[in-house]
């Protein structure tokens, strides 16, 4: 969701703050905002809403500043506007903050020290800054001192960075729950959300950990914990490579990522893979996993909908019961656990808010838990007992595509890996298997022009659309329900195909989209049956079937792959759908309304 970025030191920080908001595009937002110091000590501050296009149409580009604070904002408190944008002020403008995150107790904070203070915005980030002042000015505490002294009153999420502009060689920040990162440089360091936005400054990151505050200045960065106890970090060095940021050739992210697909495939099994040839987990991993007696999978959105695949993936090869849940719901209403759980946690960004109070909640119980995730070194990584890591690359559009089918890819892994150690498959044939998934997978994406065809014949007019399938085709009839509503808005739900006639077949009218997944030759008739119901009553149908499987009339046929891996294929014509009907319909692809990547608040 939000996302934060600052600099302290020797280049223009303006044009940095503008760059690295720019990066953080991809997580979502409704508003931009900056704050910079000038040469002359003299405080700058900008603000819109929308686009940081619109930003920096703002922004004096004849101020030359050489520390500063960006922001860009996801809504929560407050309606998108620009006097709800960040940064927010003090009502002295003796104070600057951004802050990500969900302030719980803003209003007895209030109460409590605010009354008289007249707020000029509708967020709870007004005050924390205000509160901040409120003990630097009326009870003489230095900066630093207040600073702590805010945030300790202060329950909920927050990552905040903070200038004080009668001292503006530091910048400080401090959090909990929502990452925050520090970045080094030579004569300069910066701080943000995200190691995308600063890659091309530096790849050197300080983690900064829950209930820590840092004081940065161009030449130092230290951190503490709020009873002053300094602590020493080393840093580690982000593996990102700024041209993979990059669109290229490509009018969107999410194209590209489609795109990229078939070589994540193949990505993948070189980095499992042994000095023998032969995929590999690390053992400590597999033997938790063998030694519990239930996995427990814990996931949200797209991440859920892999989760449902990998359940069976488990099952299937390495026997061992498995359930899914979604995080969100998990935390709050936690069902009755086995006697030896193990937990898996599968997140894109590896900073998903709800499924990291679950994992703060089992590792309180000193349960294992795994992360199944696309960023090494992030929150979920970092605090869970094991990590595998997709390999897929940046992941910059809203609606995910490559990082769903890796996360599923992982899961095949890490089951194929579990399975031949306690003997329940006798042999491994998935590297194989997944290079068959990667030539089916080009041949789709290969196909667009048949596809943005279709996507223009079933979707271009339709409200509501409905994806029908049993088995593994539900869970990502599921997938590419929630890609086609993301991204075009078209009111879209995927459904076992046997539920339909329990009660949704009332929706079914002339022309409505009903689309069909049929890979699973035990239900492929079933499937096929309901289809027909809603064909019966005016449904415009279109059925995505296996080589082997299909009819005549079938309008699209996915190459032959093993079933059990069938839903890294199908779902790749389900993506393209949903890509070329945003597109017809005008949509912005890769930021589609309300929606943001990073989801880092409960």
């Amino acid at each position: 969701m939000c996302g934060i970025v600052g600099y302290i030191g020797a280049k223009d920080a303006k044009d940095i703050l503008l760059n690295g908001l720019e990066k953080l595009e991809y997580r979502g937002y409704d508003s931009a905002g900056i704050y910079v110091m000038s040469n002359e000590q003299r405080g700058h501050l900008f603000k819109e809403k929308g686009r940081i296009a619109a930003l920096k149409d703002r922004v004096d580009h004849s101020v030359e500043a050489n520390a500063g604070i960006g922001h860009t904002r996801w809504a929560t408190h407050g309606e998108p506007s620009v006097r709800n944008a960040h940064p927010h002020q003090s009502t002295s403008e003796r104070f600057t903050i951004v802050h990500n995150g969900v302030i719980e107790n803003y209003q007895e904070v209030r109460d409590a020290y605010l009354e008289d203070i007249e707020l000029v915005s509708d967020t709870d980030t007004e005050i924390i800054v205000q509160l901040i002042a409120w003990f630097a000015e009326e009870e003489g505490l230095a900066t630093l001192d207040a600073f702590k002294k805010a945030i300790v009153a202060l329950e909920g999420s927050y990552a905040i960075a903070l200038i004080d502009n009668t001292n503006p060689d530091i910048v400080y920040a401090a959090k909990n729950k929502s990452p925050l990162l520090l970045g080094k440089g030579d004569g300069f360091n910066v701080i943000c959300s995200d190691a995308m936005a600063m890659i091309k400054e530096t790849n050197q990151f300080v983690e900064l950990m829950d209930k820590e505050v840092a004081i940065v200045s161009k030449d130092s960065l230290s951190i503490e914990n709020y009873a002053g106890d300094v602590i020493e970090r080393d840093h580690y060095i982000a593996e990102l490579d700024s041209d993979d940021l990059e669109k290229g050739t490509y009018p969107y992210y999410m194209l590209k990522e489609i795109d990229e697909q078939p070589a994540v495939m193949r990505k993948l099994v070189l980095k499992y893979q042994d000095e023998n040839d032969h995929l590999s987990i690390d053992p400590k991993i597999i033997d938790t996993l063998l030694a519990s007696d239930r996995v427990y999978i814990i996931a949200a959105g797209t991440s859920y909908h892999a989760g449902l695949v990998g359940k069976k993936l488990i099952e299937e090869v390495a026997q061992i019961p498995t359930e899914v849940h979604v995080s969100s719901e998990f935390g709050y209403n936690t069902p009755l656990l086995s006697e030896k759980p193990f937990f898996i946690f599968i997140s894109q960004s590896g900073e998903t808010a709800d499924s990291r109070q679950v994992l703060v909640k089992t590792n309180e119980m000193k349960l294992p838990s795994l992360t199944v995730t696309n960023v090494a070194g992030s929150t979920l990584s970092r605090e869970s007992d094991f990590t595998l890591l997709l390999h897929a690359g940046p992941e910059i559009a809203v609606a995910s595509t490559k990082a769903y089918t890796a996360q599923i890819a992982v899961l095949a892994i890490l089951a194929e890996v579990a399975g031949l150690k306690k003997g329940t498959i006798k042999e491994s044939t998935l590297i194989h298997d997944l290079g068959i998934v990667a030539n089916a997978m080009q041949t789709l994406v290969d196909d667009k022009d048949r596809i943005e065809e279709l996507a223009s014949e079933y979707l271009s007019i339709s409200r509501n659309a409905f994806y029908i399938g049993r088995g593994m085709d539900y869970h990502v009839s599921l997938e590419a329900a929630l890609k086609l509503k993301e991204i075009s808005y078209v009111q879209t739900e995927g459904f076992a195909a046997g539920e339909l006639k329990h009660g949704t077949i009332a929706l079914i009218e002339d022309g409505t989209p009903v689309i069909a997944i049929v890979t699973e030759g035990k239900v492929a008739g079933h499937t096929r049956g309901n289809l027909q119901e809603t064909k019966a009553r005016g449904a415009h149908t279109m059925v995505i079937s296996m080589d082997g499987l299909n009819r005549p009339d079938d309008q699209i046929v996915i190459p032959k792959v093993n079933p059990l891996l069938s839903p890294l294929v199908s779902v790749i014509p389900t993506q393209l759908l949903s890509y070329f009907c945003s597109l017809h319909r005008g949509n912005d692809v890769d930021k589609p309304r309300n929606l943001a990547k990073s989801v880092t608040v409960e």
